[in-house]
C-alpha cells in the first residue's frame, strides 16, 4: 500500500492524527485551508468527528481511506477534519445549521460542503456509505452532485445562505430587559410536569430510544423534592423519577458492570446495548449525581456505582501528570464493543459451577444473546433474588458475584484495549474534578480529593496562561483558546473542592476565572454569556446558547457558578452577571423549562439564596463542625471550612476572623447573623434557613 501523508501530521488532537495518512488531503481548520479555498474557487467539505466515535471510524475505512474516494475529493474539494472535542465552537455552529438545512438531528461524522467565500454550509448530512444502502446515495456519487451543484447555482446559494443566516442569528435569545421581565418560580415547576410527561415510568430516563441519561434532569429532580421538603409538601414522585432512572441506568448494560464507568448512551429504552465509548464528561457528571443520590437516600447501589466510576476514572484515564483523559474508544480490533461482550462458553470455562450459576442467573446468560451473537452484561436478576433463587444468604450471594466479576474483570484486562483519546480538555476535566470533590466530601475519601487537586493544579499550571485559559493538552502542548465551558464548568468544580477542601490559592483562581467570565465572554448589551471570548476568531455566527445538552449549558454553570461566589463574597457584580443571564434566558424558560435545568438551579438561587456557613478553625474541630454542616444533602447550603491559617482571603472572607477553638459565620444571601461559637447552637440552627 502506498503511504500517504497529509498536514494533519502536524496536529496533537489523536483524531486529526488518525487521518494523518489518508490519501484524502485533509487540512485542519485555519487560514490556510480557507485561504486554499477561495483561491481555488473550491467547496470547501467539512467532516466532524472525534475519536471515540464508532460510526467516524467505520466512514474512515470505507471512504477516507480508499484511493480512489480520495482522488474524487482532493480533485472537488478542500478538505478539512474537525475534532469537535477541540473545536466545540466549529460542531455547535455547524450542527445547528445542518438542523435547519436538513430538518434532522445532527450527529458525528458530521459532513457538510460550505461555500469558498464565506463557510456558509449548502448541503450536508452525517455518515454517508460508500455504496447506496440505508436510504442514502454513494458517497463518491454524492461528492459530484454536491460539486456540480456548487459550480451551476451559485446564485441560489449564496440567498440560501443568507436565508440560513437570518434564521441563526434568529435562534438568539431576544434582548429582555429587567424592565419588562419578573423573574417568578414557575418555571421551576413547569420543568417539573415537564418531565413528569417524558419519564418513562418502566424502564426510567425521559425519552425513547436511542436514550440519554439526562444527568442534569436529575440533579433538578433533587432540588426540586428539597424546596418541596423544607416546604412541608415533599414531592415524593419527582424523588421517586430520579432515584428510578439511576437505579435502572446502574443495572444496565449503559454501566460497565465489571470495570466500572458508564457507555456514552443506550440505544434501546431499556438502558441494555449502549454505544460502547465512555466519555470523561458523561462519567465526571455520573460520579456527582450518584455520590449526591447516595447522600440523599443512603441507597447502597448509588454508593456503589459512585465508588467504581470514581475507581475507574483513577485508574484508567488520569494522566500520570494529573489531567484526566477524554474518552474510550467504542471499537477495538476494528469491533464495536469487543472488548466488553462475553461468550456464554468462555465464561462457563472461567467460573466454577457454584459460582457460575449465580453469575449467569444475575446477568442473564440463560437468555437469547443480546449483542451480536454475545452478551453485554446487564442485571436482570438482583442479588436479593439471586440469594433466594440459590438459597444463600446475601452476603454468600454477593461474594460469589464479586468473585465472579473479579476473575472476568481479570481475564479482560488482557484483552487489546479500545484506544484511549489522551488529550486532556480544560473543560470535561473540571467536570471529574467536580465529581471527584464531591465524592471525596460525601464518602470521606481524601484519595478522591487528592486526584481532583492533581488535576485542578495540572489546569492551574500548565492550561492558566497570562490569566487566559486554553482548551486543550496534548504531548507537550497547550493550545486552543478556551471557550464558555472551559471558564464556567472550572469556576463551578472549584467551588465544589473548596467546600471539601479549602486552598487559599484556589480561591484565589476561582476569582480570577470570574473576573475572566465577565470580561472576555459577556454580552453586555442582552445578557449572558457568548460560547466564544471577545478575541476569538470571527465564524458565521457566534453562538450563546442556554440549553442543557450532553454537557450542562455553560450559560447556566456561570450563572450558577458567578451568583453563588457573589454570596461567598458579597460581590454584586457576580449577582448582577448571574441575574442579566437568567434575564437574558426568560423568553426560553417560559417555553422549554425542563431543557434548561442547569439554569434552574442558578434562578432557585437567586429567587431563595443559599444558606452560607464560614468555619474558622483548626484540626480536628474544623474536621468535625464541617462533616456535621455537610453531612445531609442540602444543595441550598454552602459550608466552606477554612483554617485559622489561611492566607490571601478575599475581604467580605477575611471579616470572618477566627476566634477561640471553633466559629461559625452564617448567612442567608446577602443577610448575616451572630457567629456561633457553640457545638450545640450550630446543630439547632443548621436545619432552618436564618
Amino acid at each position: 500500500m502506498t503511504d500517504y501523508t497529509n498536514t494533519l501530521i502536524h496536529e496533537t488532537s489523536p483524531y486529526l492524527l488518525q487521518h494523518a495518512h489518508n490519501p484524502v488531503h485533509w487540512y485542519p481548520w485555519g487560514k490556510m485551508a480557507l485561504t486554499l479555498a477561495k483561491q481555488q474557487d473550491k467547496p470547501i467539505l467539512l467532516s466532524i468527528g472525534y475519536s471515540a466515535c464508532h460510526w467516524c471510524h467505520v466512514m474512515a475505512h470505507e471512504s477516507f481511506e480508499n484511493p480512489e474516494t480520495a482522488r474524487v475529493m482532493n480533485e472537488l474539494f478542500i478538505n478539512i477534519k474537525v475534532d469537535r472535542e477541540e473545536r466545540p465552537d466549529l460542531d455547535k455552529i455547524y450542527q445547528a445549521a445542518h438542523h435547519l438545512l436538513t430538518q434532522r438531528t445532527g450527529g458525528w461524522p458530521l459532513t457538510l460542503f460550505l461555500s469558498a467565500d464565506d463557510q456558509f454550509p449548502f448541503f450536508g448530512g452525517t455518515y454517508f456509505p460508500p455504496q447506496p444502502r440505508y436510504g442514502l446515495p454513494a458517497f463518491t456519487d454524492l461528492l459530484k452532485k454536491v460539486a456540480g451543484f456548487y459550480n451551476e447555482n451559485r446564485h441560489d446559494i449564496r440567498q440560501q445562505n443568507q436565508a440560513l443566516l437570518k434564521t441563526l442569528q434568529q435562534l438568539e435569545i431576544p434582548e429582555v430587559t429587567k424592565e419588562n421581565v419578573v423573574i417568578t418560580a414557575e418555571p421551576l415547576n413547569w420543568a417539573r410536569q415537564q418531565m413528569a410527561q417524558d419519564f418513562d415510568e418502566k424502564f426510567g430516563g425521559f425519552s425513547g430510544a436511542p436514550k440519554f441519561p439526562h444527568l442534569t434532569h436529575i440533579e433538578r429532580l433533587f432540588h426540586h423534592y428539597l424546596i418541596t421538603q423544607q416546604q412541608g409538601i415533599p414531592d415524593e414522585e419527582a424523588l421517586q423519577m430520579a432515584v428510578w432512572t439511576l437505579k435502572k441506568m446502574a443495572l444496565g448494560g449503559i454501566y460497565d458492570q465489571l470495570g466500572g464507568g458508564f457507555y456514552r448512551y443506550s440505544t434501546d429504552e431499556q438502558w441494555m446495548i449502549p454505544h460502547f465509548e465512555k466519555m470523561l464528561y458523561d462519567n465526571g457528571q455520573f460520579l456527582d449525581v450518584y455520590s449526591k443520590a447516595w447522600q440523599l437516600t443512603q441507597d447502597p447501589l448509588f454508593q456503589k456505582i459512585a465508588l467504581a466510576t470514581a475507581n475507574w476514572a483513577l485508574h484508567d484515564i488520569q494522566s500520570p501528570i494529573g489531567g484526566f483523559y477524554s474518552s474510550l474508544d467504542a471499537d477495538s480490533e476494528g469491533e464495536e464493543g469487543k472488548f466488553y461482550v462475553w461468550s456464554k462458553d468462555r465464561v462457563k470455562t472461567l467460573l466454577h459451577d457454584d459460582i457460575y450459576s449465580p453469575f449467569a442467573y444475575h446477568f442473564g446468560l440463560n437468555r437469547v444473546a443480546n449483542f451480536e451473537g454475545h452478551w453485554h452484561l446487564h442485571v436482570h436478576h438482583e442479588a436479593e433474588a439471586v440469594a433466594k433463587k440459590f438459597d444463600l444468604t446475601l452476603t454468600e450471594a454477593e461474594a460469589r458475584l464479586n468473585e465472579a466479576q473479579h476473575i472476568l474483570l481479570q481475564v479482560r484486562a488482557k484483552r487489546v484495549p479500545p484506544g484511549r483519546d489522551e488529550k486532556i480538555l480544560t473543560a470535561w476535566n473540571a467536570l471529574m474534578i467536580k465529581g471527584l470533590a464531591s465524592a471525596g466530601l460525601i464518602f470521606a475519601r481524601p484519595d478522591y480529593l487528592v486526584a481532583a487537586e492533581r488535576a485542578l493544579d495540572f489546569v492551574h499550571n500548565t492550561l492558566w496562561v497570562n490569566g487566559r485559559l486554553l482548551a486543550t493538552y496534548k504531548d507537550g502542548k497547550a493550545h486552543i483558546n478556551a471557550y464558555l465551558d472551559d471558564y464556567a464548568f472550572l469556576l463551578d468544580a472549584i467551588l465544589m473542592l473548596l467546600q471539601a477542601r479549602w486552598r487559599d490559592r484556589d480561591c484565589t483562581f476561582a476569582i480570577a476565572l470570574a473576573e475572566a467570565l465577565l470580561a472576555e465572554f459577556a454580552d453586555k448589551k442582552h445578557g449572558g454569556f457568548y460560547f466564544t471570548a471577545h478575541h476569538h476568531e470571527t465564524l458565521i455566527l457566534r453562538p450563546k446558547s442556554f440549553t442543557d445538552e450532553a454537557l450542562p449549558s455553560g450559560n447556566a454553570c456561570a450563572a450558577y457558578a458567578l451568583g453563588r461566589l457573589g454570596y461567598l463574597l458579597a460581590e454584586p457584580r457576580y449577582l448582577e452577571a448571574a441575574e442579566r443571564t437568567i434575564h437574558a434566558a426568560w423568553p426560553n424558560l417560559k417555553q422549554f423549562a425542563a431543557s434548561h435545568s442547569t439554569l434552574l438551579l442558578a434562578m432557585e438561587d437567586y429567587l431563595f439564596p443559599p444558606q452560607i456557613i464560614i468555619l474558622r478553625g483548626m484540626g480536628d474541630s474544623l474536621k468535625t463542625w464541617q462533616t456535621i454542616c455537610q453531612k445531609e444533602y442540602d444543595p441550598r447550603r454552602i459550608c466552606l471550612a477554612i483554617p485559622t491559617d489561611a492566607t490571601d482571603l478575599p475581604p467580605f472572607l477575611a471579616e470572618k476572623v477566627p476566634q477561640g477553638e471553633m466559629i461559625a459565620y452564617m448567612c442567608s444571601g446577602q443577610q448575616c447573623y451572630a457567629p456561633i461559637t457553640n457545638w450545640e447552637e450550630l446543630q439547632s440552627v443548621l436545619h432552618t434557613d436564618p
